[in-house]
């Protein structure tokens, strides 16, 4: 088997109108600006699509609309992950009915399970689908690590869980995976500073907050890191990397939704309890844009 999760994957924003609805002119444009720029596929109902104050039926929305847009020219991998399996469960079983090509399923939150239980956890969303299942390991918003030793199980046991996103921020657990994983399995950074570190170890690629805003950018770059030419890719990442710093000034996506905002792309409208960005960070958002060339 070759490794099905390669390239960019752009995690992206659900944009809002200023009454709280789902801004779905914004969303298609957005879309349409990801295809353009060349990326791999469209996660939709992550972290950066602010999935914790979706309802349900705006979560399958989203899903439905991206797969509908799309329309088969890029993948869609679908946030399904709850701190309920059955829910979980149920959010897998239903974006792969609506044509989600996979799903990205985030540990547990709140509820802090053993790894005994984060095993059964992806197990059971796992064999509930036929469509291939990425685990999305970020301790950071969850509060447990998915252990290297258990997602090697995990992969053992379950032949549809293909890849992980991971977003602990601990490069030598994500060799850890890569060295000891199937061939065909897929290592995906969580964040886009590490992403060429992590690709010059074996990994394939990056479940993207940046692409929101620069989508061409973050392709070109681990295209040519998979072509191994590293100083090129590295030209990019350095240009970028004051981009990639400040669009975690405050809690994703506060900051690359006000940076959407500020290149004209949207309004700057959260769910609570999210706001907008703060005065002083406003201000160096604005000029990392500048400075980059994006406004």
């Amino acid at each position: 088997m070759e490794k099905q999760f390669a390239g960019v994957y752009t995690a992206i924003i659900t944009p809002f109108n200023s009454d709280g609805q789902i801004d779905w002119t914004v969303f298609e444009k957005l879309i349409e600006l990801q295809i353009a720029g060349g990326i791999t596929g469209i996660v939709p109902c992550g972290t950066t699509g602010e999935s914790p104050t979706l309802t349900e039926h705006e979560q399958l929305e989203v899903i439905s609309r991206t797969v509908q847009l799309v329309k088969g020219r890029c993948s869609v991998v679908a946030g399904t992950g709850s701190n309920s399996t059955a829910h979980a469960v149920a959010l897998s079983r239903q974006a792969e009915e609506l044509g989600a090509n996979a799903v990205l399923v985030v540990n547990p939150y709140y509820n802090k399970p053993t790894q005994e239980g984060l095993f059964r956890h992806f197990s059971a969303v796992a064999n509930a689908i036929s469509i291939p299942l990425v685990v999305y390991n970020i301790k950071g918003r969850t509060a447990v690590n998915l252990e290297t030793s258990t997602l090697i199980r995990l992969i053992k046991s379950c032949k549809n869980i293909l890849a992980v996103k991971e977003a602990s921020g601990d490069l030598n657990q994500m060799k850890d995976v890569i060295d000891q994983a199937p061939s065909y399995f897929s290592v995906l950074s969580g964040d886009d500073n590490l992403t060429l570190d992590l690709m010059k170890m074996g990994g394939t690629g990056v479940v993207s907050v940046a692409s929101n805003i620069i989508p061409r950018e973050m392709s070109e770059m681990t295209a040519l890191a998979q072509r191994g030419d590293y100083a090129a890719a590295e030209a990019i990442m350095r240009k970028y990397d004051p981009l990639f710093s400040a669009i975690f000034i405050e809690t994703n996506p506060i900051p690359i939704k006000a940076a959407l905002s500020m290149k004209g792309i949207g309004g700057e409208h959260y769910r609570l309890p999210l706001c907008e960005l703060e005065g002083d960070n406003r201000v160096r958002l604005q000029r990392v844009l500048r400075e980059v060339g994006l406004v």
